[in-house]
């Protein structure tokens, strides 16, 4: 089954359903009333459907094998957002133990002037997008809102009269700025099912070209942050400069590193897939305030630098995947619905034609054996 057959069953809005004289090309009865649909409005008129038995039967048996799938896909997505949630949290300790590294060092050199490349912050003329998008859909609105909001901060930009270029990753973000040449794009980058260090280094080595040579004054990365099942946020952080001590600033400079994480586990009851939910925080050993660095600090934080942009690249990759399979899972489970209630508007049909069949059978019997007496 195509992607474009299974993209009808999953959206979440139950207005969406696919209404059967829209499923049907047998020809209509004025003479046969089908279900009514609470999710159309009173002012429609309803058009009855006219099939034989054996269309609705294999109508039917279609739903329910659209139901498999859908659920199928479901089950999927669960299981991978489920994995995604752990490497976030899994790798939360590096990246905090890098925090207070940096945050230390720059204690140290808050009394002398160094000249750091990447924390070094310019007059901004042009700004560099990092867009992270998903590379697939069926996953609802995803992909649309983080678009969205670049396409919101791009018009931005231009009521400043500030120049832009954009670094795209996911395929889907990749088709839709091919589609619009207008758009000044500095590099397209593909992402994969699971997002690597490799995957990140790639968009940090461009980054960083990009900020050390002044093309751009300043880099923000657009990517969907990830709440909960049902909730995902699509945000814009400061990527360049860097804070010397290593914290996450949105465009308003206001730092906004992650605390805790929400983590969830697909248990049954009753029969029925439930979710339970959890909230995690990593806890981090402290810094000792004794310990001493043999090298310059200078050298160090040099050092560390591109290492910690690296690893948040590679964090809101994490937590982008993770957010286009929480999606995936809820359309996927609005699909499941909504091919349930389909399903029961055709069995309802399906019933009332039998019925129909058979009544009008015994009233020919009835008749054949009066005409005989």
């Amino acid at each position: 089954m195509s992607s474009s057959h299974l993209a009808m069953w999953a959206s979440p809005k139950p207005s969406l359903l696919p209404d059967l004289d829209s499923l049907s090309s047998c020809p209509r009865s004025p003479f046969l009333r089908s279900a009514p649909n609470p999710f159309h409005s009173p002012s429609r008129p309803s058009t009855a459907i006219h099939c034989g038995l054996r269309e609705l039967r294999g109508r039917i048996d279609s739903v329910k094998n659209t139901q498999k799938i859908t659920e199928a896909m479901k089950l999927v997505a669960a299981a991978k957002v489920r994995r995604a949630q752990e490497a976030v949290v899994s790798g939360r300790p590096f990246s905090e133990t890098l925090v207070e590294v940096l945050y230390n060092i720059n204690e140290q050199l808050q009394t002398d002037d160094i000249d750091v490349p990447l924390t070094k912050v310019r007059p901004v003329k042009k700004i560099a997008l990092v867009v992270v998008t998903g590379d697939r859909g069926l996953c609802g609105g995803f992909n649309n809102a983080i678009i969205k909001k670049a396409e919101s901060r791009i018009a931005e930009l231009k009521t400043l009269g500030l120049d832009y270029t954009i670094i795209s990753v996911g395929k889907k973000g990749n088709a839709y700025f091919i589609r619009r040449p207008y758009i000044p794009v500095d590099r397209f980058i593909e992402g994969g099912s699971l997002p690597t260090t490799k995957d990140a280094q790639a968009i940090a080595d461009d980054v960083f070209s990009l900020f050390i040579s002044e093309e751009v004054d300043k880099v923000e990365l657009l990517y969907t942050k990830f709440v909960s099942l049902v909730k995902s946020d699509p945000v814009i952080h400061t990527l360049l400069p860097l804070s010397p001590k290593g914290e996450i600033c949105d465009i308003n400079g206001v730092c906004v590193d992650a605390a805790e994480d929400e983590l969830f586990r697909l248990t049954t009851k009753e029969g029925k897939l439930t979710v339970e939910r959890e909230t995690v925080r990593t806890p981090t050993p402290a810094f000792s305030p004794i310990l001493q660095f043999e090298q310059d600090p200078v050298q160090i934080l040099d050092a560390l630098l591109p290492l910690y942009l690296n690893s948040q690249i590679l964090r809101a990759l994490q937590e982008s995947l993770a957010s286009e399979l929480a999606a995936r899972m809820s359309a996927m489970s609005s699909a499941s619905d909504n091919a349930v209630e389909l399903r029961r508007s055709l069995s309802i049909v399906y019933n009332r034609q039998r019925q129909a069949k058979i009544t009008g059978e015994i009233l020919e019997i009835v008749a054949g054996a009066d005409a005989l007496t």
